[in-house]
């Protein structure tokens, strides 16, 4: 039995608990990478579709100059961060048996981060929209921009402080990996591929 272990079979990172190859981690972060676009996709496309069934209704041509412009840029703003939220599908269907899952999980992390701005400017302009129609400009405008601030607080300013402290206290209690019986084993001497997947 061949034991000889490559540079794809070394830890990834000692450091962080997992015993896992730098393609175990691709494809587990790969995997977290899929559960948010599920979440993200289904909130692009239902925004998407009130925004395209909101011109059919009978109070649609009630909306004046402004507040039409304001509908048009959403329109496109959605249907853009649609496409965004949709592209990795696409990447993964070019890059499918290339060995690229590197390239995928890296160019996929960023079409997620636009696609998030994407959906935040939809959230925020569709309110300012709502409450312009039903309370005036000004309740508008304090309404898009009251949601922006929320959504930059909770996606934005939470996420990094939260980012910050972790990377403070990173290592502290943290268990050192034991070393397992043979590369791709636990200690026992059964597979570790599902074990180390979170």
């Amino acid at each position: 039995m061949d034991t000889k272990t490559g540079p794809d079979d070394l830890d990834a990172d000692p450091n962080d608990g997992r015993r896992e190859t730098v393609t175990e981690r691709l494809d587990r972060n790969w995997d977290e990478i899929l559960q948010e676009l599920r979440v993200i996709q289904t909130g692009t496309q239902i925004l998407t579709g009130f925004l395209l069934a909101a011109v059919f209704q009978s109070r649609f041509s009630d909306l004046d100059d402004y507040q039409k412009g304001v509908y048009a840029s959403l329109v496109v703003v959605t249907i853009l961060t649609t496409v965004m939220g949709l592209a990795p599908v696409s990447l993964h269907r070019i890059l499918f048996r290339q060995h690229a899952k590197a390239t995928i999980v890296g160019a996929t992390d960023r079409f997620l981060q636009v696609t998030m701005a994407g959906v935040a400017i939809t959230l925020a302009g569709t309110a300012m929209l709502i409450f312009d129609f039903v309370f005036g400009r000004a309740g508008g405008i304090v309404a898009g921009v009251g949601v922006l601030l929320v959504v930059t607080l909770l996606w934005v300013v939470v996420p990094r402080r939260l980012r910050s402290r972790v990377s403070a206290t990173a290592g502290v209690g943290v268990e050192a990996p034991r070393p397992s019986a043979q590369p791709g084993e636990t200690d026992d001497g059964t597979s570790s591929s599902k074990a180390r997947r979170e």
